[in-house]
């Protein structure tokens, strides 16, 4: 301790010292105990004399990372290189937009015995994530668990070898029976939390669509994605004026009412990932894993037969296929 230094405050003393740590950091590692005066922890007050000395240690910073937690996972397939998830709606899949937890991949870390058991290529936030699904969207989603298999998975992604079929409410009545919606899909700049279909120089997007049932003013679509823009079911179906049921950003009503009154309140989009396939990783076997639709979808779908005086029998054979 040098004599101009005497009779500084231990904080002063060390901000001095260290201008590269900010006098609150400082004041942190004293309250917890890191700053030593001839290795005894002193108070930021104490007054430093001549002859002492100070040690202060300085933790390394925290790994960027994410918290396991041991939230449900309904695992659909699974095997040392992959595994695909029936994602419930409601939850995002990895941190971000303020949304640090609750998030699928922290459901994924405590599952599969955190980093080591996931791709690393993605980073430390978002470890294992191939592609990914909107908070209100449910269904299968593909799990990197090496990152050869990662790496594949991207190839096969960009290669669009990757088969995704969904199923989805409409509102309206879409014209013909099968079609294809070939829009770009761009940032919309007025509403920067949606995208849209009115840009010339937004991203190719095929959407290719088929009815399933028609429910008055209402039609249940299975739509097959060619390409994996943002939002790009639900801003194709807007674009044609019928837009995902419970999709208010894009559209849709908050409250659904028919002639008879008003239908059972949705929170979330009518949109399930039902269908995923693809080449395995590995030994490149085609592999084609299915969702179960829902039961939030399929009582809502019921309630929607029921007040339009649908005979249930259509509806089941709608939905066979996806139960």
């Amino acid at each position: 301790m040098a004599a101009e230094d005497a009779g500084l405050r231990l904080d002063r003393f060390l901000s001095a010292q260290l201008p590269d740590l900010s006098r609150t950091r400082i004041q942190g590692l004293t309250d917890q105990g890191r700053v030593l005066v001839d290795g005894v922890a002193k108070k930021q007050s104490h007054r430093v004399e001549t002859g002492e000395t100070v040690t202060i240690e300085v933790p390394p910073p925290p790994v960027a990372g994410v918290t396991a937690e041991a939230i449900p996972l309904e695992v659909l397939y699974e095997d040392e290189d992959l595994a695909v998830i029936n994602k419930p709606a409601g939850i995002i899949v990895h941190p971000g937009a303020g949304a640090d937890t609750g998030t699928l991949v922290a459901a994924l870390l405590h599952r599969f015995g955190g980093m080591t058991g996931l791709s690393a290529i993605g980073g430390p936030m978002r470890p294992g994530i191939v592609h990914r699904l909107d908070k209100g969207t449910s269904g299968a989603l593909v799990i990197a668990r090496t990152d050869a298999a990662h790496r594949e998975f991207v190839a096969q992604f960009r290669d669009r070898r990757v088969q995704k079929t969904y199923i989805a409410l409409l509102h309206g009545k879409v014209k013909g029976e099968t079609g294809t919606i070939d829009l770009p899909v761009a940032r919309d700049l007025r509403r920067r939390t949606r995208m849209t279909a009115r840009r010339r120089e937004g991203r190719p997007a095929r959407t290719d669509w088929r009815v399933r049932l028609r429910l008055d003013n209402f039609t249940l679509v299975e739509a097959d994605l060619h390409t994996g823009r943002t939002h790009q079911i639900r801003v194709h179906f807007s674009a044609l004026g019928c837009p995902v049921v419970g999709d208010t950003l894009y559209g849709a009503p908050a409250q659904e009412r028919l002639a008879s009154g008003p239908l059972p309140s949705f929170t979330r989009n009518f949109l399930h990932a039902a269908k995923i396939g693809f080449d395995h990783p590995r030994t490149g076997k085609r592999l084609e894993i299915r969702a179960p639709l829902p039961e939030d979808l399929v009582s809502y779908l019921a309630a929607v037969g029921a007040a339009t005086k649908a005979e249930p029998g259509r509806i089941d054979a709608a939905l066979r296929e996806f139960l």
